[in-house]
C-alpha cells in the first residue's frame, strides 16, 4: 500500500522500457515498501553482479539530468532516494558538478577517479604480489628497507594486510552507523591510535598501514554504498589470488573482472557501454569530457530521440 511512482520523459525515453517496468513494479506483493531500495531486487532479476545495476540517488539535479538523457526514475512514497535505471559503470565515475565546473577541471577530477578505481582495487594484491611472489620487481634499495620493516613481524605479509583492511571497514561502518560528530572523531582516532599501536607493537610493518591508508583514501572518492561494497568485495578476491599465484593471480583477476563485467546488462544496456560495444561518438562524454556545446547526441541504447535541444 505504498505509492511508486514511474517517470520518464514521453518524447525521449524508451516506453517499451518503461512498460516493462512498470509491469514489474505491479507484480510485487509485499506487505510494505519502506524505502526504495526494497524494490530494487524485483526489478534486478538477470545474472546478479557485485556492482549495483540499478543506481540510487538523493540529489534532484542527477536524477533532472537522467530523464533529459532518457532513463527512467522510480521515486518511492515516504523515501528520499529515487532509483535510476538503466546504469553503466561508467556513471560511477561521473558527478553532477562535473558539468558545473570548467572541461579541464572537470577532466582532471575525471581522471583521478579513474586512478582511483584501479588503486583501491589492486594496491594491496600487487603490494603482496611483489612481496611474497615477485620481489625481482622491486629495487634492491626498496627491497631491503621492506625485509628491515619486515624484521621481527610475526604474521605473513598477507595475513597483515587482511587484518589492517578489515580492521578500517569496522571503522568505516562505525562512521556510518553512529551520529555523525561522534563517527569522524571515532574513526579518525581509531586509525590513527590502532595504526600506531600495530606498528609500535610489531604487529604489522609501516608499510602495510601506507597500503592500506592508499587503499582506503582512494575508496572514499566513490560515494554509491553499492558501488562501495562492490569495490570492497573485487579488493578481496584480487587479494586472495595475489596470495595464490603472485601477480600472475591479478591478471586472472583483472581478466574474470572485465569478463563478468562486459557480460553483464541492465534493460539491455551494456554495462561496460560505451567501451564495449565501442561507440566513439558517446565517449566524449566517458573517461574525460567534451564541452556542453559538443555533447549533442544522447545515448543511442537509451533513446531514438538522440539530438539535444538547444
Amino acid at each position: 500500500q505504498t505509492k511508486v511512482n514511474v517517470i520518464y520523459m514521453n518524447n525521449i525515453a524508451n516506453k517499451k522500457r518503461a512498460l516493462k517496468i512498470i509491469n514489474n513494479i505491479s507484480k510485487i506483493d509485499i506487505d510494505g515498501i519502506l524505502d526504495s531500495g526494497y524494490i530494487r531486487d524485483y526489478l534486478v532479476t538477470k545474472k546478479p553482479t557485485f556492482f549495483p545495476k540499478i543506481r540510487s540517488t538523493e540529489k534532484p539535479d542527477l536524477a533532472c539530468a537522467s530523464l533529459l538523457e532518457g532513463k527512467i526514475i522510480i521515486m518511492v512514497e515516504n523515501s528520499p532516494f529515487v532509483l535510476i535505471t538503466p546504469t553503466t559503470l561508467i556513471e560511477y565515475f561521473h558527478v553532477p558538478e562535473d558539468y558545473y565546473q570548467k572541461t579541464p577541471n572537470a577532466n582532471m577530477t575525471r581522471i583521478l577517479r579513474f586512478l582511483a578505481f584501479i588503486l583501491t582495487i589492486i594496491t594491496p594484491a600487487f603490494y603482496i604480489a611483489i612481496t611474497t611472489f615477485n620481489q625481482e620487481m622491486i629495487p634492491n634499495e626498496l627491497l631491503i628497507s621492506l625485509a628491515i620493516q619486515q624484521d621481527g613481524v610475526p604474521f605473513p605479509t598477507a595475513f597483515e594486510v587482511v587484518m589492517m583492511m578489515t580492521t578500517f571497514e569496522i571503522l568505516r561502518e562505525c562512521d556510518i552507523r553512529i551520529p555523525s560528530p561522534m563517527g569522524a572523531a571515532v574513526s579518525i582516532v581509531g586509525a590513527l591510535v590502532l595504526g600506531e599501536a600495530a606498528v609500535s607493537a610489531g604487529i604489522v610493518s609501516p608499510i602495510v598501514i601506507i597500503v592500506v591508508a592508499i587503499t582506503s583514501i582512494c575508496g572514499l572518492l566513490f560515494s554509491d554504498i553499492d558501488f562501495v561494497n562492490a569495490l570492497r568485495i573485487w579488493r578481496f578476491i584480487f587479494l586472495f589470488f595475489a596470495t595464490i599465484a603472485g601477480m600472475i593471480g591479478i591478471v586472472i583477476s583483472l581478466i574474470f573482472l572485465i569478463v563478468k563485467l562486459s557480460d553483464v546488462e541492465t534493460d539491455n544496456v551494456p554495462y561496460l557501454e560505451p567501451f564495449s560495444p565501442l561507440k566513439f561518438n558517446e565517449l566524449k562524454d566517458a573517461i574525460i569530457r567534451f564541452p556542453i556545446n559538443k555533447l549533442n547526441k544522447r545515448a543511442s541504447s537509451l533513446s531514438k530521440n538522440r539530438f539535444k535541444e538547444g
